[in-house]
């Protein structure tokens, strides 16, 4: 069930100075349904709670991104959410959409599309809710290089990709045939860009959090920030031993 946030629908202007839309796709952070992998060692309520932080840094550096217009496209229970009322604070800021499709790779692209159709003529920049440790001016930098490209692609450590930008949206359509959360899904993306005849840039690889080292990797990267209170709060360096 896709859940809209009661503050969220008010929509932002559209002003003309506004070169780019950037689109984070997220879940709702809910126990028992985020972060499972995380949840086998803290439990299922502090994965949430992680979850949670890195989507709010997520969404606070996407807020603070100059030139852009922030799009979040949200499936979940966002009222079972943890940290419910600052997300729905943040999202309050936010243009928000629901996802739709049968599978990720649908969803992402369907994400491109209506943005797309929410803002005619803007390139996308997508990012997830796993890299918290991504700053302002990183994803300024990923919005500018579509000046000089097609695409832009994101690679993570684990094989998969932390970011996508689009000049075309609509060609985020070549990603329902990409198959998900593998190994090989960064190159087989970036693959699929080329075969429908884009030009490609290569962005910074990042690391995403998916275990216990990748979140106190990142946490380590980002000082201060909420999710490197919520790994510190659950001591998880004890328990990675």
């Amino acid at each position: 069930m896709t859940a809209r946030p009661t503050a969220g629908d008010a929509r932002p202007a559209r002003a003309s100075a506004k070169g780019a839309c950037l689109l984070v796709v997220a879940k709702a952070p809910v126990a028992g349904l985020a972060k499972t992998r995380l949840a086998r060692v803290v439990g299922d309520r502090a994965a949430a709670g992680l979850a949670a932080a890195a989507l709010l840094d997520t969404l606070e550096a996407v807020l603070a991104t100059p030139g852009t217009v922030p799009v979040v496209a949200l499936t979940g229970q966002l009222e079972a959410a943890s940290r419910q009322a600052e997300l729905v604070e943040l999202l309050a800021r936010c243009t928000v959409i629901p996802q739709r499709g049968a599978d990720l790779g649908e969803r992402l692209a369907n994400a491109h599309l209506d943005v797309a159709a929410e803002f005619a003529g803007m390139p996308v920049f997508q990012i997830g809710m796993d890299t918290p440790q991504v700053r302002p001016e990183l994803l300024a930098a990923s919005v500018s290089a579509l000046a000089e490209t097609d695409a832009v692609l994101g690679p993570a450590a684990d094989g998969g990709w932390w970011g996508l930008g689009l000049r075309s949206p609509a060609r985020a359509s070549v990603l329902r045939a990409v198959p998900m959360s593998r190994g090989d899904t960064g190159m087989r993306t970036l693959f699929a860009l080329r075969g429908a005849g884009l030009r490609v840039g290569r962005l910074a690889a990042l690391c995403d959090v998916d275990f216990m080292p990748d979140a106190l990797r990142v946490a380590g990267m980002v000082p201060g920030s909420r999710f490197a209170e919520a790994v510190a709060s659950l001591a998880l360096m004890g328990a990675a031993g």
